[in-house]
Order: structure tokens, then sequence, then C-alpha cells
């Protein structure tokens, strides 16, 4: 099978670890995702992976919280998830790597660029925590500041919904879904894509954003083969 892409950085939101449950982490959701990613790896893809952590905290619950202190607490959520996606994978016998923004050297490797690229060479997959190690800051701008330092050649937004809409599908059952989008259309319209600030990082690096669903097996297989699933942002 011939790949597309040879580099990946896999955007997965806490969300989708959470599955039906929609908080918290279902395991047999991350097991279904780390199989996935088993296939990939078999491949020949080198894979680094960004996880959110809304399943377990959202910065805007925080009721009046300081906006760093609840940032920080969102990146320990990310690195809980983190350690939840490294043990499905290595129970499968995916060699992988955590390495956090936030140094706790007894939970996983501190983030550092040539490591991590080494890592990817030698075929182990390589999991970002705690964000950039900043607050203010999206994991979303995570995936776009790692996908450019770790040289991705695109990034693959997994969502729960199956591509990028003009209007919430699940509000509303007549929402227009986009095949194509520039950056600057996605800016522009203000769709909820990634945030400006990711946006604009993938626009300024020429990195093209996949936009799909993980509601169906082998997702993420169909999309680094070349089928039109989802929404392509990117240079047109």
């Amino acid at each position: 099978m011939q790949v597309k892409y040879k580099r990946i950085m896999l955007k997965l939101s806490g969300e989708a670890l959470a599955g039906k449950k929609g908080i918290g982490i279902d395991f047999d959701t991350v097991n279904e995702i780390a199989l996935q990613i088993k296939k990939v790896v078999h491949l020949g893809v080198e894979v680094g992976i960004v996880v959110g952590g809304g399943n377990i905290w959202r910065g805007r619950n925080g009721n009046n919280m300081d906006r760093a202190s609840a940032d920080y607490m969102g990146m320990l959520a990310t690195v809980i998830n983190g350690l939840a996606l490294q043990d499905s994978l290595e129970n499968i016998d995916v060699t992988t790597r955590l390495q956090t923004a936030i140094e706790m050297r007894e939970v996983a490797e501190p983030f550092i660029r040539r490591k991590a690229m080494r890592h990817l060479e030698k075929g182990r997959v390589v999991i970002f925590g705690a964000g950039t190690g900043n607050p203010f800051f999206s994991t979303d701008t995570t995936a776009a500041l790692r996908a450019a330092e770790i040289e991705a050649e695109v990034i693959l937004l997994a969502k729960k919904v199956d591509g990028v809409y003009d209007s919430d599908p699940q509000i509303n059952p007549n929402a227009k879904k986009y095949d194509k989008l520039s950056y600057m259309d996605v800016l522009d319209k203000g769709l909820g894509v990634m945030d400006s600030t990711a946006t604009s990082l993938c626009m300024d690096n020429n990195i093209p954003i996949l936009v799909f669903g993980l509601d169906k097996p082998d997702n993420i297989i169909k999309v680094l083969m070349g089928e039109a699933i989802g929404t392509y942002v990117g240079n047109l």
C-alpha cells in the first residue's frame, strides 16, 4: 500500500478518548484508536501525536478561576491522556515515547526536538503532552507548533465530527460540509477548525490540515491513502 505522507502529526481531541461516555477515558475507544495507529506505523509512517484534555478538564469550567492556573490544569490533563494512549499502544507492541513540555521526569521525557526526531526515525510513536508548556495556548496550537518542529508533512485533525461545516451539524441539520478550504477561508469565516493562532502557524509553515471523523474504523488509514474524506485545509 502506497501512503501519501511519510511523517504525520495526529491531533486527537480529548473528547475522542471519552467515546460515548462523553467524559473521562473510555479504554475501549482508546484501544480502538491505538489499533488504528499500529496499522499506520506498520505502513512505515512516522507518527507524532498531540492529545487534548477536554475530557478531563476545560479551563472555562473554572468559574472565575485564574486563566493561567486553569490552563496549567488542562496541560496536566493532556499528560493523563497521553499516558493512557501510551499504555494502550505498548500493550499491542507499538514502541511509544511520551514527551512533556513541562518537566516531570518520573513520568515522561522532557520535550527535546532532536530526541523526538530520532524516536520518529526509529519508528517509535511520539506523544507530545502538556501543551506548549505555556498558558493561553491551545492544544491545536501545540499540534501546529510540534508539526513544524518535527517537519511533519500534514496534520491529521481527528474529531467527533466528520469534517468542517458552515455551522454546527449537531444543531443545524442543514449545515453545509466543506470539502476544501484555504487557510484564509478558515480565518475569515471564523470556522471552528483550529484556533486562529494554530491556523496562522500552519499557513506560515505551509502545513496542510486534514479534518475527519474518528467514528469509522480505519479512517486514519483512508486519509493516508489519499481518500477524499473529511475536509482539506491548505493552499488551494
